[in-house]
């Protein structure tokens, strides 16, 4: 339950402040957080996090409650290097950075104690009884 974004154009720093909110988290909160998370990375994720959500449903028959993040991975993509003209004919470089997003998923597994038997209350209630 994977989806990767390649070549976005906004600088992994700034993604992998955003991916830090919503790391380990369950799907439908992280869409929830990222919804109202005022950062440009905030939409982006949102859509990586919903496609592999999709994926998992679609291809996998997963329900999306049960979906965890398991982890975001924000790496540098290529740099598109610009320059910007200064006074005297010179240049300043000017470097935009692109970044690849991964987003994979797991099914949290529910663990289900078992209540109490008839015969296990039964035993602790004659143990009481003997002791008398």
């Amino acid at each position: 339950m994977k989806a990767i974004l390649r070549q976005v154009r906004i600088s992994p720093k700034k993604a992998n402040l955003v991916a830090a909110l919503v790391r380990t988290k369950p799907v439908t909160e992280a869409v929830a957080i990222l919804k109202f998370t005022p950062k440009k990375a905030a939409p982006i994720l949102k859509k990586v996090i919903e496609s592999a959500a999709a994926n998992a449903e679609n291809n996998l028959k997963q329900k999306k409650e049960s979906l965890y993040i398991r982890e975001i991975i924000v790496t540098e993509g290529p740099t598109y290097k610009r320059r910007i003209p200064i006074s005297r004919g010179r240049a300043h470089p000017l470097l935009k950075r692109t970044s690849h997003i991964t987003v994979e998923l797991e099914q949290r597994l529910e663990e289900k104690t078992a209540p109490k038997t008839e015969s296990n209350q039964e035993k602790s209630t004659d143990k009481s009884i003997n002791k008398k």
